[in-house]
C-alpha cells in the first residue's frame, strides 16, 4: 500500500497498454500516441485505496438527496430506476475496465477517447467529461449544506458548504493517500449508519406493516410506466457517478490498470445494491404516495428524511442527516480529486493551458485549486437560491452521459475498427459498448429540457475551442 516512489511514467505496450502502433487520428498526428510529458503523478494507491476513492464518491447511501425526485418522476417505481440504471453502468464500466488497460493513464476518458477516436473526439470526451467533474462536487457539497443546515437551521446552508470546500481541498493538497486514509474512516461511518437504517427499517416493516404495497417500488404505486422510469434513470445516474473516477487515478495505482478495472466493477455492483436496497425499504415506509410528492416539489429534496423520521423516529433522521453531511462531503472531496486529475491530463497534453499539469511532491496542486474554485462559486451560488439544487442537478449528468457515449465508441474504435490487438472479440468489442451507447443516448433523450440545452452549449464552446486549437497548430 505505501509509496513505492515510481514517478508515474507507463508505456502503450505490455499488460497495461496496447500496441502503440498508429493508425489515423483528428488533428495530432503521429504525435498524438506520444508518451505525456509534464509532471508526474506517484503511485501510491492499492485496490482498497481505490474502492474507498470510488465509494466514498458514489456515497453509500447517495439516493437520500434524491430519492423524493426519482419517487415523483417514476411513479413510485424508485427501487426499478436503480435496477435499470445499475445495469445502463454496467456497461459503461465494463467499457471502462477494457480501456484502462489500454490507457492508464489520468484523465480517464480523454485519453480513452483519443485512443480510440484520435485526438479531437478525445478533446470532446475529456470537455463534456469536465462538465460533470466540476459541478458533481457541487451538487455534493450542496447535500452537505442542506443536511448540516436541517441540523443546524440558525447558519445558513452556504456557510456550511463553504466550510466543506475549505476542508476537503486542503485534505486533497496534503496528498492523495492522505485523503484516503481520511475517508477510510468516513466511508467506514457512513455503513455503519446504512446498516442501523437497514435494521431498523425492517424492524418497523415487521412489526407494522408496508405503507405501500411490496411490490411498488418495482411496479409504480400509480399505474407503470416505461417512460417514467427512464426520466428516473436519467437523474439516478446522478448517484452513480464517480465509479468512473477511479480510472482517473491509473497512474496512481501499483499493481497495474487491472487493479483499476476490478475496483471499477466492484464499485459499481457494491452501489447498485445498496441503492436498491435502501429504496426500497425508504418507499415501503414512505408516507405519501409519488404523486403526492410530484405536486409537492419543495416536499422532495427531504422526502426520505420524512419517511424515516415518521416511521422510525427523530433519532435515525438526526443520525441520517449527520452522516450525509459528512458523507456527501467526502463525496465532493474524491470528486475534486478526480477533476483535478482530468484538468491535469489535459493540461499536461496541452489541450488545456500548460499550467494545470504542475505538480507539488506529486499532487496535481494548481489543477486541484482551479477546480475547488470553480465548485466552490457554483456550491455558494445554488446554496443561495431557491431552485439551486434542481438547477445542478439538471445539468450535471449530460456531460458524463455524452463522455460515456463517447468512451463506449473508443472501445470500438480501438479493438474493431483500429484493430489495435488484432482480431476483435465482436461481443466485448463491440456488441456491449454498442447496446451501453444505445441505452445512454435514450437516457439522455429523456433528460429534462435544460439539461439538454446547457449540454449543448458545452458542446458548442468546446467544439469551437477544438477548432480553434488546430488552427494554432496548423498555424504553427
Amino acid at each position: 500500500m505505501g509509496g513505492t516512489g515510481d514517478t508515474g511514467g507507463h508505456t502503450d505496450g505490455g499488460e497495461d497498454g496496447g500496441p502503440s502502433a498508429g493508425g489515423p487520428v483528428w488533428g495530432g498526428g503521429a504525435e498524438s500516441l506520444r508518451e505525456p510529458a509534464g509532471g508526474q503523478l506517484r503511485r501510491t494507491l492499492g485496490f482498497r485505496d481505490l474502492v474507498v476513492y470510488g465509494l466514498l464518491f458514489i456515497a453509500p447511501m447517495a439516493p437520500v438527496g434524491v430519492f423524493g425526485t426519482l419517487d415523483a418522476k417514476s411513479h413510485g417505481a424508485v427501487a426499478l430506476v436503480y435496477v435499470v440504471a445499475t445495469v445502463a453502468m454496467a456497461f459503461t464500466a465494463f467499457s471502462y475496465a477494457q480501456m484502462v488497460r489500454v490507457a492508464p493513464q489520468a484523465g480517464s476518458v480523454f485519453n480513452y477517447a483519443r485512443k480510440g477516436l484520435g485526438e479531437g473526439p478525445g478533446f470532446i470526451a475529456g470537455w463534456m467529461a469536465m462538465l460533470d467533474y466540476l459541478l458533481i462536487p457541487a451538487v455534493a457539497y450542496l447535500f452537505a449544506g442542506i443536511a448540516m443546515e436541517a441540523l443546524v437551521p440558525s447558519v445558513d446552508r452556504w456557510v456550511w458548504t463553504s466550510i466543506a470546500v475549505v476542508v476537503t481541498t486542503l485534505l486533497n493538497l496534503w496528498g492523495v493517500r492522505a485523503a484516503a486514509r481520511v475517508g477510510m474512516a468516513v466511508l467506514a461511518l457512513e455503513i455503519v449508519v446504512l446498516l442501523i437504517f437497514v435494521v431498523a427499517a425492517v424492524v418497523v416493516l415487521a412489526q407494522d406493516g408496508a405503507t405501500r404495497g411490496w411490490s411498488t417500488p418495482f411496479t409504480s404505486d400509480r399505474g407503470f410506466s416505461l417512460t417514467a422510469v427512464i426520466g428516473g434513470v436519467s437523474v439516478a445516474v446522478l448517484s452513480y457517478l464517480g465509479f468512473d473516477a477511479i480510472a482517473s487515478f491509473a497512474e496512481e495505482v501499483t499493481g497495474g490498470s487491472r487493479k483499476v478495472a476490478r475496483a471499477v466493477l466492484f464499485c459499481l455492483v457494491l452501489a447498485g445494491v445498496l441503492f436498491i436496497a435502501q429504496t426500497y425499504l425508504v418507499a415501503l415506509l414512505e408516507p405519501v404516495g409519488s404523486a403526492r410528492l410530484a405536486a409537492d416539489p419543495a416536499a422532495q429534496g427531504t422526502a426520505f428524511y420524512d419517511a424515516v423520521d415518521s416511521a422510525v423516529g427523530t433519532w435515525l433522521h438526526d443520525l441520517v442527516a449527520s452522516s450525509k453531511a459528512i458523507g456527501a462531503a467526502f463525496a465532493a472531496l474524491a470528486g475534486q480529486a478526480a477533476a483535478g486529475r482530468l484538468l491535469f491530463a489535459m493540461g499536461r497534453e496541452r489541450r488545456l493551458p500548460r499550467g494545470l499539469s504542475r505538480t507539488d511532491s506529486g499532487v496535481p496542486r494548481v489543477a486541484l485549486l482551479l477546480a475547488a474554485v470553480v465548485t466552490l462559486g457554483a456550491a455558494v451560488w445554488a446554496a443561495q437560491r431557491g431552485d439551486g439544487l434542481d438547477k445542478l442537478v439538471s445539468v450535471v449528468n449530460i456531460g458524463a452521459l455524452s463522455a460515456f457515449v463517447l468512451l463506449h465508441a473508443s472501445v470500438v474504435g480501438w479493438f474493431a475498427v483500429r484493430r489495435a490487438e488484432g482480431a476483435p472479440r465482436w461481443f466485448r468489442h463491440v456488441v456491449l459498448p454498442v447496446v451501453g451507447a444505445g441505452i445512454l443516448v435514450a437516457v439522455i433523450v429523456e433528460a429534462s429540457g435544460t439539461a439538454q440545452v446547457v449540454g449543448a452549449i458545452w458542446l458548442a464552446v468546446g467544439l469551437a475551442v477544438l477548432v480553434g486549437q488546430r488552427g494554432r497548430v496548423g498555424a504553427g
